[in-house]
């Protein structure tokens, strides 16, 4: 039973690692338990056991961006209209959570129409490894393209992104969704990277 409980701690520690750097957690989660299996647990407890393990890198992004996203206020000149119900609501921020569904459109709909099949696929070992390596080689050279470019061009806050970034930002995240040895923080690095070229 202590054996056990260690394996969950090393779990939550790749996962409270790799949650904050632009590296796949899930892939790396999958590639741990390769080393690192629970003994006599079934393959829908190990599904489980991923989602909820990711709840607390989760919870605390939410956490540390809570005034940020949080979407009501008492402030009468930031709301959406003076009087009644969306007069509690902050206009920006409510725009920014339109900007994070329609991101999250693309990897919505592929990932309920073809999650099985993704992960039949692309939800091993070698898949994972050479996600990590290909996407990291591709983020490399994208850095080091722009390293001494000055792009006034670059959005460096969420109000100057439009609503076709935020699109554009969801489509990258879907190769998270499509193979899990690519991050959904790198979906938005390739963005921001491509938007420095462009």
């Amino acid at each position: 039973m202590l054996i056990e409980i260690i394996k969950s701690v090393l779990f939550g520690i790749v996962e409270g690692i790799t949650e904050w750097l632009p590296i796949s957690s899930t892939g790396h989660l999958i590639l741990v338990e390769q080393f690192v299996k629970f003994t006599q647990v079934s393959p829908e407890f190990w599904d489980m056991f991923e989602v909820v393990i990711q709840f607390g890198a989760i919870l605390a992004v939410v956490l540390l961006y809570f005034k940020q996203i949080w979407p009501f206020t008492k402030h009468k000149e930031k709301a959406i209209k003076q009087k009644g119900i969306l007069s509690y609501f902050n206009k920006d921020i409510m725009i920014l959570w339109a900007k994070i569904l329609v991101a999250c459109i693309p990897a919505a709909i592929i990932g309920i129409l073809f999650d099985e099949v993704f992960e039949k696929l692309f939800y091993n070992p070698f898949c994972i490894a050479l996600a990590l390596i290909i996407f990291g080689i591709a983020f490399i050279l994208i850095e080091n393209y722009n390293k001494n470019r000055n792009n006034k061009k670059l959005k460096e806050n969420s109000s100057q992104i439009t609503y076709k970034d935020a699109l554009i930002i969801g489509i990258f995240q879907l190769l998270a969704a499509i193979f899990p040895g690519t991050s959904r923080s790198r979906g938005n690095n390739y963005w921001w990277a491509i938007n420095r070229i462009i």
